[in-house]
């Protein structure tokens, strides 16, 4: 079984929202790319999640949220769109946080689920889930899985070592 045919089993995309969402986001010119977890399985040995974590050009976001809301559930966050559609476990989180805007201009085609995907640089994925890590407001289950992501991409990047503060580097194993 290929990869993108195990992870729409392990996610139960019955409706097809991965192939959607890419399709909304391609036809209507709105420049992406993969951040989270899945950013983070692009540069190492992958890990199966149910969410998709994806950057937008900030500036596309209203225009965005309207087509999104047409074909799918949409849940307006402080910092997110999160989508969804029944008959699929795949959560889809669209980040509206500015400091993921210029991700996008470093952004580089990577294999995410058997897909060639824009995934922003290891440099940039690795930021967005100290930020994550940071967050007194995520679950804490949601933050130890981003300090096992930040421990997975520095096995394998330890020159990025330096770019992750030091509480966080204490509370790696």
């Amino acid at each position: 079984m290929r990869a993108l045919e195990y992870w729409k089993t392990v996610v139960r995309d019955q409706a097809d929202l991965l192939t959607q969402m890419l399709d909304v986001l391609r036809s209507n010119d709105i420049p992406f790319c993969i951040v989270g977890g899945q950013g983070v399985n692009a540069y190492v040995d992958p890990v199966v999640s149910l969410d998709l974590d994806v950057v937008v050009a900030v500036d596309q976001v209203e225009r965005l949220e309207p087509l999104l809301r047409a074909r799918f559930h949409v849940e307006r966050f402080p910092h997110s769109l999160n989508v969804s559609q029944q008959d699929s476990d795949l959560r889809v989180q669209i980040q509206t946080d500015p400091r993921y805007s210029d991700f996008l201009s470093r952004a580089r085609p990577r294999d995410v689920l058997g897909l060639s995907l824009p995934v922003a640089a290891v440099e940039d994925v690795l930021r967005g889930k100290v930020w994550a890590a940071e967050d007194p407001t995520r679950r804490p289950s949601k933050r130890q899985k981003d300090l096992a992501d930040i421990s997975r991409l520095l096995e394998s990047y330890p020159d990025l070592r330096a770019a992750v503060p030091e509480p966080i580097l204490r509370r790696l194993v």
